[in-house]
């Protein structure tokens, strides 16, 4: 089940990234992808990976982003997951 909530979380943001990042398909691919990932790893190391002291930047950036997002402001919250995902998993 993780594993293909996590590729359809993919398909929708590339596919929202397409569409001229189309704020509803964004929303929607990062709220599968983040879903997927609790189901593959489980919750508990989800949770201690995101909030580990020196990963709370770029934490709190890719979560933001996923946020602004929801928020409809596609490009600035894309541009922030993506800062926030190279300053994660660097």
């Amino acid at each position: 089940i993780g594993v293909g909530l996590v590729g359809f979380g993919l398909f929708f943001v590339l596919f929202g990234v397409l569409l001229y990042f189309d704020s509803v398909l964004l929303a929607f691919g990062n709220i599968l992808f983040l879903s997927g990932l609790v189901f593959i790893v489980g919750f508990r190391r989800t949770f201690t990976f995101f909030f580990q002291r020196p990963k709370l930047k770029g934490t709190s950036f890719f979560l933001g982003g996923i946020l602004i997002v929801l928020m409809r402001w596609p490009l600035l919250g894309m541009l922030l997951e993506a800062y926030g995902f190279i300053t994660l998993f660097r």
